[in-house]
């Protein structure tokens, strides 16, 4: 990462927010002391009429398109390491797929494997025009201090995240206990501007009464949120009432777990009346459109979600690319009939409660505006056509939403430019690979009992 106290981003779409719209102005930003001090509106036309372009010490952006930087609301780095492992046993359906895959994983992962992890989703992140990262962690033989790991290497990256280790009983009492101890301890001891905290849970169906209850207590003392794994498979509606006799909602309801700063992963198999209570809490749900393809455990029903409630997007640890998510969404949208209106106000809808929503943990998040903090992508995408406030949501479906970062910039330091990230990549990517193989081997091993 190399840190710049004073440059200039050279002709670009600037795209700024002003409440709900989008207003895009073509010209130069100049970045002094990591925030935006000026913005210097150009024409288009005599840009394009140029046989050249700025020769300077900052970043031409050719005519290309700058957004705020993506959010990905709900990823798991620990994930990242899993590419090309071989499975043994049954992969046909939600339950086995945990089982032989995802729950072997994560007990295998050492502190090591960890940090690897980390990095790999980090430069993944960059890459796909993402610096702000809703984590969801699970280590559980090598939980304590696992998320200062994970924040050490965020830090380092110069991202900014919100940390949790997901709390499950499924491996007993005392890793359940390590998990709930982990949250509270990084929470206290870990925390700043840059590295926020919520309380992370698995599912209701892998969480007793005694942990859940446990667990409330301490929400309500810190003021966390939760994030949690909610009805991503029908299996997890069929397990709670099986076993507690009441659906995942209304439990989490019932240990008053649900407040408007928590994240509900996935949502998918839920009833009109559970919509409600969410929407009476103010959680948010965050669609992985990858994850549920990949799992066959079925797809959001857009048209019967609440505009009330909350909705953001995230990949499950399935890539870094949120980007992905919300053209899914739009696409999958207009395949459930929905129209074309219909379906551009749902994205629109979702850009803007992102933007709502991360504010509550990030409330510097910026706006490209003058005096705010210098977070932006630069996307490899120059309209073809007019690009204005009335147009910008079909620029933005169609085309950008298509394209690769180019540069990215966080807090005024340039971590990506002309798609070469600044940091030493070399040494990450070589501790990635030997970390996966280390991986690999004791995953083999395991596979072979």
């Amino acid at each position: 990462m190399k840190e710049n106290k004073k440059i200039r981003i050279s002709n670009g779409w600037i795209c700024k927010i002003s409440e709900d719209k989008i207003i895009p102005v073509f010209g130069d930003i100049i970045i002094e002391d990591r925030v935006i001090s000026g913005i210097m509106e150009k024409d288009f036309k005599e840009f394009l009429s140029k046989q050249g372009r700025d020769d300077d010490n900052g970043i031409d952006a050719g005519g290309r398109v700058i957004t705020v930087p993506m959010i990905n609301f709900h990823d798991h780095f620990y994930s990242r390491l899993a590419k090309g492992l071989p499975t043994k046993g049954p992969m046909d359906d939600f339950g086995n797929i945990l089982k032989n895959l995802w729950w072997k994983l994560d007990r295998v992962l050492d502190q090591d494997m960890v940090r690897a992890s980390a990095q790999m989703g980090l430069l993944e992140s960059i890459r796909n025009g993402v610096t702000y990262i809703f984590d969801h962690h699970s280590s559980p033989d090598s939980t304590a201090g696992s998320l200062n790991i994970i924040a050490d290497e965020i830090r380092k990256a110069g991202l900014r995240s919100t940390l949790c280790f997901e709390i499950t009983d499924r491996n007993g009492e005392d890793l359940s206990d390590d998990g709930t101890k982990e949250n509270i301890t990084f929470f206290k001891n870990s925390t700043d501007d840059n590295i926020k905290a919520m309380m992370g849970l698995h599912a209701s169906f892998t969480l007793n009464d005694e942990t859940l209850n446990k667990v409330s207590g301490f929400v309500e003392e810190l003021g966390l949120g939760i994030h949690i794994h909610l009805c991503e498979d029908i299996s997890d509606r069929v397990d709670s009432l099986s076993g507690y006799n009441k659906l995942p909602v209304d439990r989490l309801i019932k240990f008053n777990l649900l407040n408007d700063k928590s994240i509900l992963a996935h949502g998918i198999h839920l009833a009109d009346q559970e919509y409600e209570l969410i929407a009476g809490k103010g959680s948010a749900i965050v669609y992985n459109i990858d994850s549920n393809l990949n799992n066959s455990v079925g797809l959001p029903d857009f048209p019967r979600v609440p505009d009330n409630i909350p909705i953001l997007a995230g990949t499950d640890g399935m890539n870094s690319n949120p980007a992905r998510t919300l053209k899914q969404i739009f696409l999958l949208s207009r395949h459930m009939g929905m129209s074309f209106e219909d379906s551009f106000r749902l994205c629109t809808k979702v850009y803007f409660d992102q933007l709502a929503f991360v504010k509550k943990y990030f409330p510097d998040f910026p706006s490209l505006d003058v005096k705010d903090r210098a977070d932006f992508v630069i996307w490899d995408y120059v309209p073809p056509t007019p690009f204005n406030e009335d147009n910008f949501w079909g620029h933005f479906i169609y085309g950008i939403l298509d394209c690769p970062a180019h540069s990215v910039i966080q807090n005024g330091n340039v971590l990506m430019n002309d798609f070469k990230i600044t940091m030493n990549t070399s040494a990450y990517q070589n501790n990635i690979v030997t970390q996966g193989n280390r991986l690999y081997n004791k995953w083999m091993e395991l596979n072979s009992e």
